[in-house]
């Protein structure tokens, strides 16, 4: 409902002129109205309480946070190795939860990938391109970002099958789980964003390239049954990952 409305209240905005035109974003005009929309969002909100977490929580804290996530997120991505028919991927992903959760404090310690187990990512609307499923047009979403059709679709199976949040019975732990979930994810390309903010692009059309080359190639990964190491944070991710 809130993303409805938000959407409701976004007219269209104009393409810059010389922008060439993509065959995968024939909604341009329309994507660049949430586009700013996110901006404004992230400026105005995300951004300034993101900069207060990060001078209030020391780094190894943050550290620890991120790590707690990223097991979590870890037990998702294995489902989805193997719905894929990645079974070997899917064992990688699951012996890194059991890992980090028995010998790295719940997580908050990474002892997997230093013990060769590196970290992967994989999502419903990844599973989704997997079975053959075309991406549809590029979107943006309120939010979320950088999307495609078939990928909204996938970002709506991620948010419903999410346990912490959408299944876990406390409201205040599941609201405050929630919350730090999007600060970190944040907190993640913190300095990225200001390299984007600084650089003489088309932000906007830098990130939908940027979004789309990388989705093919984890599909591509994905179906080859290759390993995708995350190696960098991507500001491209769903923030409940």
């Amino acid at each position: 409902m809130i993303v409805a409305l938000c959407v409701s209240t976004i007219g269209c905005a104009s393409i810059p002129a010389g922008t060439q035109p993509s065959p995968h974003d024939p909604w341009e005009s329309f994507n660049r109205s949430v586009f700013i929309f996110n901006e404004g969002l992230d400026d105005y909100l995300l951004k300034p309480v993101t900069t207060g977490y990060r001078y209030v929580v020391p780094s190894f804290a943050r550290d620890g946070i991120n790590n707690f996530f990223g097991n979590y997120s870890d037990i998702y991505t294995a489902l989805n190795h193997l719905l894929q028919g990645n079974p070997g991927l899917a064992f990688k992903d699951f012996m890194r939860v059991v890992v980090n959760t028995i010998f790295g404090l719940g997580g908050f310690i990474d002892m997997a990938t230093p013990g060769g187990l590196p970290k992967h990512k994989a999502d419903f609307g990844q599973t989704f391109g997997v079975w053959g499923i075309p991406s549809g047009p590029y979107v943006v979403l309120p939010f979320f970002g950088p999307s495609s059709v078939r990928d909204t679709f996938g970002t709506a199976a991620d948010v419903e099958s999410d346990y912490l949040f959408r299944l876990l019975p406390d409201v205040a732990i599941r609201n405050t789980t929630t919350g730090l979930r999007v600060i970190n994810a944040r907190n993640n390309y913190f300095e990225a964003s200001d390299l984007l903010d600084g650089a003489a692009i088309d932000k906007y059309s830098f990130m939908r390239d940027a979004y789309i080359q990388r989705r093919a190639y984890q599909i591509e990964q994905s179906k080859a049954g290759d390993e995708d190491e995350e190696t960098a944070k991507s500001p491209f991710e769903n923030p409940y990952e």
